[in-house]
């Protein structure tokens, strides 16, 4: 196991900075509990001359968590419910999913 690897599961176990969640599959309704850190950035989006700024919900998972997400899937941390829209991304590593999530 590689320092970076190992690095990412301290974060992920830390309760200050992950959550626990559960994912579930749009196709298949398979559910597996996962650990997710939660990010809401602005996001700025142009239209003509008119900028708009709202709000958005993602979160990072480990892939040794969730090796396969789809957009329609589903992911619920506490009561809260989210939809995975558009593609989930990657980082450098191959270590963590970036998803977008859209409340339901």
């Amino acid at each position: 196991m590689n320092v970076i690897v190992s690095a990412v599961d301290r974060i992920y176990a830390n309760p200050s900075m992950a959550v626990a969640a559960l994912w579930i599959s749009a196709t298949t309704s398979e559910e597996t509990p996962i650990r997710v850190i939660r990010r809401a950035p602005d996001r700025i989006t142009e239209f003509g001359a008119g900028r708009f700024v709202s709000d958005t919900m993602m979160v990072d998972v480990r892939v040794a968590d969730l090796p396969d997400p789809h957009p329609g899937d589903l992911i619920v941390v506490g009561a809260d419910s989210f939809t995975i829209q558009g593609e989930p991304t990657r980082d450098r590593e191959r270590l963590i999913w970036s998803l977008d999530l859209q409340p339901t």
